[in-house]
């Protein structure tokens, strides 16, 4: 006579909230792998050139690795309020990425591709608003900190060094390696992007903005 097979299934409240939190942080990785892969694509549009949008990443992915180290350091587990750093501050920083980028092909034009008048051109008209937001955003995230809720006072934190780390990258980092990689990345397909962007402090006639 054969035994009967009993099929035994662990159930319960923790493993409902195991198992969620583990859906959670698979999915958030995933969407972040998909924010970068989007950003990278957008970029490949703006600058048409792939060791701009290099360049334009490793600012903002520095800071993601610095956070991500700390986090080991301190002991600090991922969980869903935790792993949200990377998102927020990743779609935060490559914001200021794209303003300096932006404003240094701009003075590239008016400074007859002079790389080095370019880059601190561009460092100096937005390396301010730059910081200021930065701190900001700082300060913002940092209140978290008094919350009486770990999982508050984690995001708080680090998002705010994030923050901070970003914006160091954005100013010392990206202009560092537009000087260091000079005509290497200034090609000729940068210097003719897809996209036309102009100068806020430029007039624009009204003729040049009607469709042929």
């Amino acid at each position: 006579m054969k035994a009967s097979q009993n099929e035994y299934y662990i159930t319960g409240t923790g493993i409902q909230f195991t198992t969620g939190t583990t859906y959670l942080v698979k999915n958030l990785f995933i969407s972040l792998a998909i924010a970068i892969f989007v950003i990278a694509i957008l970029m490949s549009f703006l600058f048409r050139s792939w060791r701009m949008v290099l360049v334009s990443l490793l600012p903002n992915l520095v800071p993601l690795i610095i956070t991500a180290a700390i986090m080991g350091f301190a002991g600090i587990p991922i969980k869903p309020s935790t792993i949200l750093v990377f998102s927020i501050a990743f779609g935060i920083s490559v914001d200021d990425t794209i303003h300096f980028l932006a404003k240094y092909r701009m003075e590239l034009k008016t400074s007859k591709w002079n790389i080095k008048m370019a880059v601190l051109i561009a460092l100096r008209e937005t390396g301010v608003s730059m910081i200021y937001t930065s701190i900001i955003l700082f300060f913002g995230f940092g209140i978290f900190v008094a919350s009486d809720f770990g999982g508050t006072q984690a995001l708080g934190l680090l998002v705010a060094t994030t923050l901070f780390t970003a914006m160091l990258a954005n100013l010392v980092l990206l202009p560092s390696l537009l000087l260091s990689l000079e005509k290497r990345i200034t090609t000729k397909a940068f210097k003719e992007p897809l996209l036309e962007l102009f100068d806020e402090e430029e007039d624009i006639e009204f003729e040049e903005l009607k469709i042929k």
